[in-house]
């Protein structure tokens, strides 16, 4: 499971790294600029939802599709053709998806001046978009091949691939935001810029390893991928819907909880900004964990393997929360000089940025646990492809109790951004115990799910 585990830990960590290096670099050059990328940020995730559900769905899939070749032996090439063709479909349905978010995008500062946001920071957020929501075509067939390359427990091309375009992305960000010449000072949209150029590397990378690679090139993926398979496609969105659901509100409860903290200022955004970039970074890795949950479980499951499906969910689970233990511990300790990390201690409004930015900190070091324990959890249930239940749960504890305690507390009990935070983390708690029971019922079965 570490084995893994920890290449898609610090995969997620290296793609992170280049929303987090984005967001620093801006920071450097106006708390505004880091506000108004926050908000884009926050509505690109949750736009591009409907096509990541679709991108992990054929991590399952494909596992199992493995586990039952390796049931049989590995004889013959029919598991072969059906992870090649479970793949093609997985593509097709994502890019098809892809199309109304772009349109969508395209109308980005419109969206955020009609979500009450300031229009000084929609217009900022509108030009960092216009150039980051190319991106999303190369994305779609980035998270399917690494979805294959999970399932095939080879994790390690999409780590080396990710790491090479973190370093591009650093220096095309800083060149293109602050540099002089036909090649720099941009502004934001250099940010976006770079960001589309770095989603190029990372699909275009990894189909190259894939394609070049001995046993993985012989899947031959892309081969004829435009072959209209209504089947497979239709099960990639039996599977991925529901996926794509509980991303949509697990990113929108955080991108509406940006949104309302907005109507407090631009300094208030930076904090929620500092304090969203900081816990996304520790989810990475029980996140990495989770999507080892789904390949380790898919392909045991495949092969019949009961109990080792069951072994492996729960070992993931233990992993996750004793990571994000440790994490919680880091965040509460050094809320304050992390918070300054991000921030000009010449901008006036830093100061106050970066005090909010340690309190909310601080409130994610509290719900560290269980956002690793709901990950975990949701990661096994895929390996099993139960996709519809968890979406459920998750719009129960986001939307049911998250999102109105936080609300309530902010503005009725008069806390501030700290009061949705405090909502986010009840929200978080309640999925967590949700989801560890549904997976301790599901795998408690003779057969499991």
């Amino acid at each position: 499971m570490i084995a893994l585990a920890w290449p898609l830990a610090l995969t997620n960590l290296s793609q992170h790294a280049m929303t987090l290096t984005n967001a620093v670099i801006l920071g450097w050059l106006s708390t505004e600029a880091l506000a108004a990328a926050t908000l884009a940020a926050n509505l690109y995730w949750v736009v591009m939802a409907p096509m990541l559900g679709c991108a992990f769905a054929a991590g399952p899939i494909l596992a199992q599709a493995r586990g039952r070749g390796r049931l049989k032996g590995g004889a013959g090439r029919g598991w072969v053709r059906e992870m090649r063709r479970g793949a093609r479909a997985a593509l097709l349905a994502a890019l098809l998806l892809t199309l109304p978010c772009l349109l969508l995008l395209w109308q980005g500062e419109a969206v955020l001046r009609a979500l009450g946001q300031d229009p000084a920071l929609a217009a900022l957020a509108g030009t960092y978009l216009n150039w980051m929501m190319w991106g999303l075509v190369p994305c779609a067939g980035f998270f399917v091949l690494r979805s294959f390359t999970a399932a095939m427990e080879r994790p390690r091309p999409a780590l080396v691939v990710t790491l090479l375009a973190v370093g591009l992305n650093a220096v095309f960000c800083w060149l293109l935001v602050f540099g002089t010449g036909a090649w720099g000072g941009f502004g934001i949209a250099g940010a976006g810029l770079a960001s589309l150029l770095a989603d190029l590397i990372l699909f275009g990378g990894l189909y190259a390893v894939v394609a070049l690679d001995r046993q993985l090139g012989r899947f031959r993926l892309l081969g004829r991928f435009w072959r209209w398979d209504a089947a497979r496609i239709a099960e990639i969105w039996r599977v991925g819907l529901p996926i794509s659901g509980t991303l949509l509100l697990e990113i929108g409860v955080f991108s509406a909880a940006a949104l309302a903290v907005g109507w407090f200022g631009a300094a208030a955004v930076a904090a929620h900004a500092i304090a969203v970039q900081v816990a996304a970074c520790t989810f990475m890795v029980p996140m990495g964990i989770g999507q080892a949950a789904t390949a380790r479980v898919g392909v045991l499951t495949g092969a019949g393997d009961a109990a080792g499906a069951r072994r492996a969910g729960w070992l993931a689970v233990a992993l996750g929360a004793g990571f994000m233990a440790a994490a919680a511990l880091g965040l509460m300790l050094g809320a304050r000089w992390i918070a300054w990390g991000f921030l000009d201690q010449r901008d006036p409004v830093a100061a106050a940025a970066a005090g909010l930015g340690a309190v909310l900190l601080t409130v994610a070091g509290v719900f560290q646990l269980a956002d690793g324990v709901q990950a975990v959890a949701s990661g096994a249930l895929r390996g099993l492809k139960d996709t519809r239940v968890p979406m459920l749960l998750a719009a129960l504890g986001y939307w049911g109790l998250g999102m109105p305690v936080g609300l309530g507390l902010a503005f009725l009990a008069g806390l501030g951004p700290l009061g949705i935070w405090l909502g986010l983390a009840a929200g978080l708690a309640v999925v967590a115990g949700l989801m560890l029971r549904r997976w301790a019922r599901l795998a408690a079965a003779p057969a499991l799910g």
